[in-house]
């Protein structure tokens, strides 16, 4: 460690605090003394330190609140306690909760030395790793993420700038923009790589069934429930939890993922038990909360804690400079699973597909580039293996309609073009309705609503 290393000593004595300080700073290092654990929190909340020794025992709080301070704040920072009992269970405690050693009274000026030392030896070798992790990541960035644009570029510089905090971040763009790649990317090149990536569609799971999936239950806490269960928060602690969708959350689980947040607690239905869980929250949305706040269905608190750094992905139609990069991934990607050799694309397929405007974005270009190399025999893929929906789109001839004389059904019109949308979806997707809801940008229970207004909604297997 640099000699420049910066120690807090917490100590109610002060002839500790003195020797301490006298000791380290012939060692070379700069040294902050305070003689409680309130004025020991004031300096970790108005400065930087390495390492920090505290004593377990002092008159206004214990030296535990110091360590779980450093911990909730998640603190690049080492503890080392001090503790005046030989063999305390305290002490051991203090360890299970993230202190790096203890160490007894009376001690050896040697003994206290080499702790210190090893200790601020693991610190630099915890971040030197983690920055080999990132800048190893950072050669093979977003394999997943297609695109030379300037926004993807401005994209992938934000993503790698907030990798490596601990910080919330919203994931903001229309449906089928890449979000949930985005959240793996966040998540790979964070210190938190090692640990879990749980993503969660909060759209796709009945809302009578999300909380027990996000929190945990206990046996009985309701009809069916014949055994504990880990929620979906537990399954990620240590690491990262991504929540799409989470503007469809309901208000009674918004507050429940409020005190998530705020307490780093979550309680099991028919648990009268805290647990705690030191998860990072990722999450995503294809709509404006504010306008959702606005409405009353989004809570503005919850809107700023998930929303600490926002990155926004850009639609296709305003990164078309990509769509050839993106082809040649999904002709690769495809061509590979359904063991085809497959040259590339035509001109004039290409040329089509730049001049769509893709409502379902990348995940719409996949479905089209997926299908063409499915029906493709090899060679080329020409024009004709694009959809129909590629090479007669309807949106022209729908922002150039005009009133006749006579006048219209507006409702009519509207609900024949809203049909002819969701059978289209239905059909790009294969009937399967959850993908057909994501290509329209609409949850799924928005999607099954529309079909039943307009009697599409038929028993089948598909959804």
């Amino acid at each position: 460690m640099s000699e420049s290393a910066r120690i807090l000593v917490v100590d109610d004595e002060r002839s500790m605090q003195e020797f301490l300080e006298i000791l380290f700073r012939r060692e070379g290092y700069e040294v902050t003394t305070a003689g409680d654990v309130a004025s020991g929190l004031l300096c970790l909340e108005n400065d930087e330190f390495d390492l920090v020794i505290c004593d377990m025992q002092m008159p206004d709080r214990s030296g535990i609140d110091v360590l779980h301070a450093v911990r909730d704040g998640m603190l690049d920072t080492v503890v080392i306690m001090i503790t005046a009992y030989a063999s305390t269970e305290s002490a051991i405690a203090a360890m299970k909760e993230g202190a790096y050693d203890y160490i007894t009274k009376p001690f050896k000026v040697d003994e206290i030395k080499l702790v210190v030392e090893k200790a601020l030896e693991k610190k630099v070798l915890s971040r030197e790793n983690r920055l080999l992790r990132t800048q190893l990541r950072g050669q093979v960035r977003h394999r997943s993420i297609v695109g030379n644009s300037g926004v993807m570029q401005r994209v992938f510089e934000l993503v790698g700038q907030v990798a490596d905090t601990k910080t919330n971040v919203l994931i903001a763009g229309e449906s089928g923009t890449g979000k949930e790649l985005v959240a793996r990317a966040i998540h790979d090149q964070s210190e938190r790589s090692e640990k879990p990536l749980v993503a969660v569609n909060c759209g796709a799971i009945p809302e009578n069934l999300l909380e027990s999936e996000l929190f945990g239950h206990v046996r009985g806490a309701f009809t069916g429930a014949v055994q504990s269960k880990e929620g979906l928060f537990e399954s990620a602690d240590g690491g990262t939890i991504f929540l799409d969708e989470v503007g469809e959350l309901s208000l009674a689980l918004q507050v429940k993922l409020l005190r998530a947040i705020q307490d780093k607690t979550i309680r099991r239905v028919g648990d009268t038990q805290d647990r705690r869980v030191d998860v990072r929250i990722l999450s995503a949305t294809n709509r404006r909360l504010e306008d959702e706040i606005a409405a009353g269905r989004f809570r503005e608190d919850l809107y700023y804690r998930l929303n600490v750094i926002q990155v926004t992905l850009p639609a296709l139609r305003e990164r078309v400079d990509d769509i050839p990069l993106l082809v040649h991934h999904f002709i690769e990607k495809y061509a590979a699973e359904l063991s085809k050799q497959i040259d590339g694309m035509s001109e004039e397929a290409l040329d089509r597909l730049t001049r769509y405007a893709f409502p379902g974005n990348v995940r719409e270009l996949e479905n089209v580039v997926e299908r063409a190399v499915a029906l493709c025999r090899g060679g080329l893929i020409d024009a004709d293996l694009l959809p129909p929906t590629v090479l007669e789109p309807t949106g022209t001839a729908a922002t150039s309609a005009r009133i006749p004389a006579e006048g219209v059904d507006l409702e009519a019109l509207v609900n024949d073009y809203e049909r002819s949308l969701l059978l289209e979806a239905l059909e790009m997707s294969g009937g399967v309705k959850k993908r057909a809801a994501q290509l329209l940008g609409i949850s799924f229970r928005s999607f099954r609503y529309r079909l039943e207004k307009l009697g599409l909604d038929e028993p089948d297997a598909s959804s």
